[in-house]
């Protein structure tokens, strides 16, 4: 199904005129309300509200897709409005702001919103697409511009619509040091570690260092009462910058592609306990799947 057929005259608008984010979703609220008068529009707008002090849904390349799941709604409605000027919001890579999609859907629904929050990233991802929407007049020019960017919504829920695409890595011939650093800065637990082709060799964890720190953990627990004659960790932090990534790293990990049903790549992530999967494409790294993923954007939406 083409994104487009998702949108309908009656509730896109060309010509927006808010100054910010909030109030361009108190436009685009009103608007879905003043076609369906039933709907409750306090306790949707409460869930949005919600919604947004979880986490911004600005989207950055100049689009936002501000949203919620809730019991007020029994069907998806789904509004965008094209802003005249830039509204004054902070935006993830500084473009400034000019599309709004607001996406409603019952909570008893999460494939197809996620599906269809999905096919807009991606149709935002392109960015001769904004400036076809920024020159349009009308709303009929605004689906029709949709519908040549040629974006489809996937029948299925893939790995692709849940993935992480900016990913933080290292390379087999760093240091410990190195890896306690980034996983620190970037308050993440584990790394890919690719090499000079972008190809996934690795991985490593905070585990991973914690282990290179007690390399007798084995004994220490067999003999609880020994006393090892030096102490790990200080020993650790003498050859953390020597030890490298390619010495303590775990080889040849377990990946997924971004085709991959996500409820295949859940359950294997279940079966082998894993928190974090690579996502490659032609045996290159192009995103990555942590555990959290699942449930913020599955689960909590």
């Amino acid at each position: 199904m083409r994104l487009s057929k998702l949108l309908t005259e009656e509730l896109v608008l060309a010509g927006m005129e808010a100054a910010d984010k909030e109030e361009a979703v108190e436009i685009l609220l009103d608007l879905i309300v003043s076609r369906y008068p039933l709907l409750d529009r306090q306790k949707i707008a409460a869930a949005i509200a919600e919604r947004e002090q979880i986490e911004n849904t600005a989207y950055g390349r100049g689009f936002a897709f501000p949203h919620a799941r809730t019991d007020a709604v029994e069907r998806m409605y789904i509004a965008l409005g094209v802003n005249r000027t830039p509204l004054r919001d902070q935006t993830p890579d500084g473009v400034p702001l000019r599309v709004i999609c607001l996406m409603l859907t019952p909570s008893s629904i999460s494939q197809l919103y996620l599906q269809s929050l999905s096919a807009f990233a991606r149709f935002a991802r392109n960015r001769d697409n904004i400036r076809r929407l920024l020159d349009t007049q009308t709303p009929t020019e605004i689906i029709d511009a949709v519908f040549k960017s040629g974006v489809k919504v996937d029948r299925n829920l893939l790995v692709r619509d849940i993935m992480v695409e900016k990913v933080i890595t290292i390379s087999p011939d760093r240091t410990l040091k190195d890896v306690a650093n980034l996983l620190y800065k970037h308050r993440i637990g584990s790394l890919p570690v690719v090499d000079d082709d972008d190809k996934v060799v690795g991985m490593i964890s905070n585990r991973d260092l914690v282990k290179a720190a007690m390399p007798d953990y084995k004994t220490l627990i067999e003999n609880v009462s020994m006393s090892p004659d030096v102490e790990p960790f200080d020993e650790f932090l003498k050859n953390e910058d020597r030890i490298t990534v390619g010495e303590m790293m775990e080889p040849d990990p377990a990946t997924t592609t971004e085709d991959t049903l996500v409820v295949e790549l859940a359950a294997m992530m279940i079966f082998k306990n894993l928190r974090r999967v690579p996502v490659v494409r032609d045996d290159k790294l192009v995103g990555i799947v942590v555990t959290s993923d699942l449930v913020s954007k599955i689960i909590r939406g």
